[in-house]
Parts: structure tokens; sequence; C-alpha cells
């Protein structure tokens, strides 16, 4: 195919609100370095992390309420930036070194920037922020993290998996969650959320979940023991008796805020405490007692490795999870599906894809 000079794509141009994201089809395709592949965009799902880094709103250790962007180890965001994350396209061009027979392959996108060799997560960037990611119509990217998943889910479905998912099973993984374990999941009907509880039977693990009114039967509908409403009742109380007073051994938590000593009285002596979010607010106050003396462990989690990624892969694969589209949007739509997505009335992922398609 004729690759253009210019395509449509979602600029952010710096830290504020929707105003700072700019729908523009004068932009440049990108073309394909040394070990790079380019991708025709077909679908880009939307995640929390957009509108926090949009929004300037990750703080720093210095100051909680700081403008800054999501890296701790030294900002990689340059404006105007093209975000997203899970991306989805047919590779139609390579750089110097890539086979060009893989031309015509369809690819899931890996999109950690992972800066070095070994699993270690200490210096990871993704790309949406450290360099130019899938909400446009091209996206170049190396060829490593361009992946073929043999699948026949569209790739709108396909598109819901990658950040959410990668999250989920790194948070599990950092807390080792195994076979016949409870785990509580918090923010259980957004991406991450739903994906966990997905990813929590995969292990043969017992998800409980803890939701919005009107979003129970979703819950169970995914693989949930039980649905605790969000709001209703004593938390501590309520999951005891959705649990039938079993213990809970894992808390995936993703909403932080007012929840979160509830969390840690909830957790048997020796559990283990994991998050990648805190939706209803990132400071919380932590009684050091009720950790020391429950022998509690508290996991921060991030992205996830290779290994993680390989396993999403996997589970794709063997239908052990399956997509759960919340819906689906135009590029040029973009004000629209990113406010629809901070209202949280639905559930799964929403997804946005190029006007063409």
């Amino acid at each position: 195919m004729t690759i253009p000079e210019k395509m449509a794509a979602v600029l952010l141009t710096g830290h504020g609100g929707l105003d700072k994201l700019v729908y523009s089809m004068d932009v440049a395709v990108p073309r394909p370095t040394d070990g790079e592949v380019l991708i025709r965009v077909t679908a880009c799902g939307m995640n929390n992390t957009d509108v926090w880094v949009r929004q300037g709103a990750y703080g720093t250790e210095d100051d909680p309420s700081a403008v800054s962007t999501w890296r701790r180890q030294g900002n990689t965001l340059t404006f105007p930036r093209i975000q997203g994350t899970d991306t989805v396209g047919h590779i139609v061009a390579v750089g110097t070194g890539v086979d060009p027979a893989r031309i015509g392959e369809r690819v899931m996108v890996d999109f950690s920037i992972y800066n070095r060799d070994d699993d270690s997560l200490a210096d990871i960037d993704y790309m949406g922020h450290g360099r130019d990611g899938g909400y446009a119509e091209y996206m170049a990217l190396p060829a490593e993290n361009a992946h073929v998943v043999a699948t026949d889910l569209t790739d709108v479905e396909l598109a819901t998996f990658c950040c959410a998912y990668l999250t989920g099973e790194r948070m599990l993984e950092r807390a080792r969650l195994v076979a016949g374990e409870r785990v509580l999941v918090t923010g259980a009907s957004g991406g991450v959320g739903s994906a966990i509880i997905q990813l929590a039977r995969a292990r043969s693990a017992i998800p409980i979940a803890v939701a919005g009114p009107g979003k129970e039967a979703a819950m169970l509908d995914i693989g949930a023991e039980a649905v605790v409403t969000r709001g209703k009742g004593d938390l501590v109380e309520a999951v005891h008796s959705a649990s039938r007073g079993h213990p809970i051994d894992v808390v995936a938590d993703l909403v932080g805020g007012p929840l979160f000593n509830d969390l840690l009285k909830i957790l048997r002596p020796e559990g283990r405490y994991t998050t990648a979010g805190a939706i209803a607010g990132p400071v919380v106050q932590l009684d050091l007692r009720t950790m020391y003396l429950k022998q509690l462990e508290l996991h921060g989690s991030s992205q996830g490795s290779r290994a993680d990624f390989r396993r999403i892969v996997g589970y794709i694969e063997s239908r052990k999870i399956r997509p759960l589209v919340g819906g689906a949007y135009p590029l040029s739509e973009f004000h629209r599906a990113q406010t629809d997505f901070m209202a949280k009335n639905f559930v799964g992922k929403l997804v946005v894809v190029p006007d063409e398609r």
C-alpha cells in the first residue's frame, strides 16, 4: 500500500483540560527506523493513565499536589505527544534489520519501553508517554514490541487487553496470588479491575468484586464469586458476608482514598495488598500498627514485564480471558470518548478507532 505523508492523530499539547487534546489531520506519518516497524492503527484502548498524564495529576514525592507526569525516574514526556497504549494494527512498512515478510501481520503492541535487558521495572516507560502511541492512523515502534496473537477476536476486542491486563497480571504476580486464595478487587468494573477478576480465575483463585451500584450482575458474569456494592453499608462487614467468613488473602486496590484503612482491616494476618491506581484519592492515612501487627505486605505496581505480557498473550490465545468492550468511538470524537471514559458508566474498556475504519 502507499503510505501517505500526513495522518490524523490526537495531540496532547500540554497539561490541563480536554482542550489540551487537539484532533489534527495534518500530522506527519512516522517512518520506521532501524529495528522498527510501522503499523496502520485499527484500534486503540483508553486508560486512566491517559487522563492523569493530561491533567499532570501524578504529583511528586515532595508535593503530592504538584503538576507532574507519570515517571518518577525523570520526565520523558514532551509536547505535542500522541498518547494511546493499547494499540492494534497491521504492519505496513519495516525499517532496516527487520524481515520484510512481517509486512501484513496483524499485531498487538506491547507498549512498554523497558530500558533494561532484565525483568526489572525500575526504569520503565511507555509508548504514549516517552514516545508517540496509538491515538493516530499510523504508529512506529520497535519490531520486538509488535506481537502476532493467534485469535479470531476483532481488532476492537483485541485492543481491550494490553494495558489493563498487563497491569492486573503484574499486580497479581507481585502479590503471589495462587489457586484457592481469595482476592478482593476494588474498582472492579473498570478496565484493570475487570481484568483482575478474569486473571484471578485464570489462576484458579477466587475474586470478590467491589463495584458501583448497578454493576453487580456484570461482575458476576465475568467471574466474580460475589459482589460488594460500593458505598452501601460498612465495607468490612459487607466483605466478610460476601466471602462467607473466609479470609481475604490479597487486596488488589485501584481506588485508594478513604477505603484504604478498611482494606487493610479486611486482609488476613500476613495478607498482601497491591495497588496500581488511586482513582478515589492518592494520599491516604496509614496506621502503621495495623501493618506491622498483622504482618502485612504492601506492594506498589505499574505496568508489567515481558514475561507478564507473554502470559497475557497465552491467556488470550487459550481463551482464558475475554474482551469486555464498553464502547467504541471514532478518533475524531476523542473528547466525547474521554468524557464518557471519565464518567465511568460502563464495564470493561472503551476503544478509539480511526475514522476510516
